[in-house]
């Protein structure tokens, strides 16, 4: 049995975040030296939000898959000896 069209989940709701945690805040204010390690976490300084959700790009996944085993190391499938 398949899903209703209106149960089914937008793509549309993935995108660019205009509000960040406080620990992506805290990891944003720590690379830009403005926030120390002990320091209080209330009423922190704002930050600008340049954050995007990374999407899996199927093109990328599939080149990935095909180039894992020839980097990993791992020995190539041998062929089969041919018949004389």
């Amino acid at each position: 049995m398949s899903i209703h069209s209106s149960l089914k989940i937008s793509a549309s709701g993935g995108g660019q975040r205009n509000v960040w945690t406080r620990v992506e805040r805290l990891q944003a204010l720590k690379k830009a030296g403005r926030w120390q390690d002990g320091e209080k976490v209330l009423g922190l300084p704002k930050v600008r939000t340049s954050f995007k959700a990374k999407a899996k790009k199927k093109a990328d996944a599939a080149g990935d898959a095909k180039a894992a085993p020839a980097k990993g190391g791992a020995p190539a499938a041998k062929a089969a000896p041919a018949k004389k």
